[in-house]
Order: C-alpha cells, then structure tokens, then sequence
C-alpha cells in the first residue's frame, strides 16, 4: 500500500531520473497450476517477491448481478469478473518479474488484457525499490490491490468514476522506505495516461505522474493503522470526457470505466486514505475488524462548463471476521460529480450502501452474498435503487500476498 504526496510537475518529467534506475529487460511467462493463495497479514508490508524459482496461479472470479450498478465493472446477470493468470518469480539475483493476464466480460464478450508485466529490482540500497513495464498505480487503499480479493462484489463509486475502477498503466516507479520505527514509503510514478485518458490529447510518454506516501504503525499486539496520501497529476485530462447524455439527460450505466478510462477527467486526482485493524490476541486468521476511510478529489476539469468546479468522492468501509470462515461487512459510498452538458452542467450523484456476508472455506475460496442499495442517484441511466449480487472466487496455484 502507498499513497502520493502533493507536489507540482511542472519541470522536467521524474521518469527521466527513474529510467537512469531501471532495467529495461521486460521478461515474464504464464501458466495454470495449483498451489496456495498467500494470506492478508495485520502488520504493514511490502509483497514479497519469491527468493528462487518461478510460481504460477490462477484466479476464476463469476458474479451473478441482479442489476448493473452505474459506472460498475460487471454485467447484469451471469458474468465472469476480474479472473487472471499469474506468473512470478526472480530474474537473477537483482530482479524479479511479474506477469499477470486478465479476463472478464463485458456485455456478452470476453475481454482479455495484459494487467501487469514488469521487472522489479531486489537489491537497491538505501531502502530504495525501482520497478518498470505494466502494473497498477498505487495510488488509493484499494488501487493495487486485484478486485477479486475486494471485501465487496463492485469498487467504490469513487475508484469507478475516477480511476476506471482499476488503474493500471505502462511506467516506471520509484519508492522509498525510511529506516524509521513506524512504517514509512514514499514513492513517485511515471505512466503514459493512454489507459486512465484513452481520448486525451497528450502524446507525451509520461502523460500521468503519481506521488504517494504510506505510513504506520502497530497499537500493542492486538491494533495496527495505516494511513496514506495520493496526488495524481493527468496532463492528458481533455474535453474528452464520456458523455452519454440521452434526451432526458441521462448517463448509462453501462459500464463506462470497464477498461476504457475514467469516466470523469480531470488535471489533479487528491486521494486521502485511513486504515484500522483490530484481532484479539493478534491472530487475524480467527477474528478481525477492518475499518477503512478514503476520500478523493478531482479537480482542473476541463470542459469550460465545468471551470472552477470539482469532483469529490467518498467511501467508509466496516468488515467483521467474526469465524474463521465467515465475515459480514457494510460500505457507504458516495459521490458528488457533474456531466458538462453544452454549456450547462448535469448532476452525477450516487449515494450507495451495500451490506454483504462472505463463506470463505479455505484461503482459496469466497462465496459472497451482497445487497446494495442506491437512495439518491441522479445523472445515470437505469440506477437500480437495489439490488442482489452473488458472487464465488476461487484460487489455484500461488497468487500475491494481500497489501495491508
């Protein structure tokens, strides 16, 4: 986990300094095995990479949705979700790689795409860690994290709206973490944009740049926190904002945002993030309550009707491990935006809430029942004010290690 401190970009591009770091060999390999998914622990922690030879994984995740929920990633109905292939393992003593291929459906069809290929080093001094190629910002609690292993079937309304429900792009990063008592990493990443702005005007190589920070810390044996800050900076933000406007005005829900950018653009993305943990006895295998806060702005938008405006999300999250193999959770989001509309703005507004309870047998597997509910929705098209989701995951092979 991490998150980006504020700061301007109004010199030279950082991935200029970052390229002098990192490798420029992309290698990585995909194949189906058998094996065990690796578990969440309650300390705060970078992934670890395997010390020798190569692992191979696979994730199937399939939802039944009795609606589509507005800017979601998945289908009304039977659907496959985010389900990949994965392959990791050390490239020689200083590297490790990493490929990832995904696939899930989207109206009907089955889409397939690289999420992650990258070389990341092992033995950077200094605290430092420099990684290249195809991989997921991250920016946010929930960004880096794969979908499947979400607490809820759908992302926030705010990681919909903003973020394409899960940004990854091609780049570089470059992170930092102090020899301090508490936890603390500083980061900054280079992405060329064309997957956050498809449309946008920029050309550049570097058409986004990320800065996060990450810090925390324990609370005795039982309690651990982490907290975090993100300034995204989109120099390909254009007019080209989707705008699905009918002739009532409203905007489908038909999956802007699955895998073709955000469905609002803007210059600057803030993101604040809070995290709690607490297990009895420190054993979060048995029971655990996870409490997350995040909040998100977005801000220099660029359709005149929208100059001097912003875009704002939230999301506040509960989730009890209450056996072993059971958990309940609750998530309130909600979501303040507008569509630029000829010279007028439209509302986007989403007020959601969703409650679900998960059957998890083993480390590999996660049957969820959810209930969402959306009581103020204004700017989009065929809302359901509820709705049932039933969603199954199931894990083969290694897979990796779950952020904070």
């Amino acid at each position: 986990m991490r998150t980006p401190i504020a700061n301007s970009t109004n010199g030279r591009s950082p991935a200029l300094a970052c390229r002098q770091i990192l490798p420029a060999v992309l290698t990585a390999c995909l194949l189906w095995s058998a094996g065990s998914a690796a578990a969440q622990t309650v300390a705060p922690q970078p992934r670890p990479m395997p010390t020798s030879g190569w692992q191979f994984g696979a994730v199937i995740d399939t939802a039944y949705m009795g609606k589509g929920v507005p800017l979601g990633l998945r289908d009304e109905g039977l659907g496959l979700g985010h389900s990949d292939l994965l392959a990791r393992g050390t490239l020689g003593r200083h590297l490790a790689g990493e490929a990832i291929l995904v696939g899930a459906t989207h109206e009907g069809k089955l889409e397939r795409q690289v999420e992650k290929f990258l070389v990341e080093t092992r033995t950077l001094p200094a605290g430092l860690q420099a990684r290249a190629g195809r991989f997921a910002s991250q920016v946010g609690y929930l960004n880096e994290q794969h979908p499947h292993a979400d607490d809820f079937v759908e992302r926030p309304a705010m990681y919909r709206a903003f973020l394409g429900h899960h940004y990854f792009d091609d780049g570089v990063r470059l992170n930092w973490t102090a020899p301090t008592p508490f936890y603390l990493q500083l980061g900054i990443e280079a992405f060329s944009g064309r997957k956050l702005s498809p449309d946008g005007m920029r050309r550049s190589r570097n058409g986004v740049t990320t800065f996060t920070s990450k810090f925390g810390s324990d609370l005795g044996a039982n309690q651990a926190w982490q907290a975090g800050a993100a300034l995204l900076i989109n120099r390909r933000a254009s007019a080209a904002e989707h705008d699905d406007h009918d002739e009532e005005h409203g905007h489908g829900d038909d999956h802007e945002g699955h895998g073709h950018g955000a469905a609002f653009a803007g210059r600057r993305l803030a993101m604040l993030d809070l995290a709690w943990k607490w297990a009895p006895n420190g054993n979060p295998r048995q029971q655990q309550v996870r409490v997350v806060l995040e909040h998100a702005r977005l801000s220099g938008l660029p359709d005149a009707a929208l100059m001097g405006r912003r875009h704002e999300g939230s999301s506040l999250s509960v989730v009890w491990r209450f056996r072993p193999d059971f958990e309940a959770g609750v998530r309130a989001d909600r979501l303040r935006a507008g569509f630029a509309h000829d010279d007028d703005v439209d509302p986007a507004r989403l007020n959601e809430q969703a409650m679900m309870l998960v059957y998890k047998p083993s480390h590999r597997q996660s049957l969820r029942l959810q209930w969402t509910t959306n009581r103020d929705a204004q700017g989009f098209k065929y809302a359901a004010r509820r709705l049932v989701s039933l969603q199954y995951v199931v894990a083969f092979g290694a897979h990796g290690a779950h952020n904070f």
